[in-house]
């Protein structure tokens, strides 16, 4: 069974789980779901983004604005829907 099929059965299974079975699910995933979640926790990530941020400040990395980038994501819909 692929990925895919595994998250579809899985969402199936949960949507109508009783509160009693979604419980032992949620308490064997609770560590990754809330590593996930708590990116703010991850060293490595934080200081990956410190990283960049200081490389962009002395002109090392490029940087988009958030219009640029809107910008950039137009333009891509309209390419798309002109195919």
């Amino acid at each position: 069974m692929d990925t895919t099929a595994l998250r579809e059965k899985l969402c199936d299974y949960i949507r109508v789980a009783d509160e009693k079975k979604l419980k032992a699910i949620y308490t064997i995933l609770e560590d990754e779901i809330t590593e996930e979640t708590e990116w703010w926790k991850d060293h490595v990530f934080i200081g990956e983004l410190d990283n960049r941020y200081e490389a962009w400040q002395k002109g090392n990395e490029k940087a988009y604005t958030l219009n640029e980038v809107d910008i950039a994501i137009k333009q891509l819909k309209e390419k798309r829907r002109a195919k």
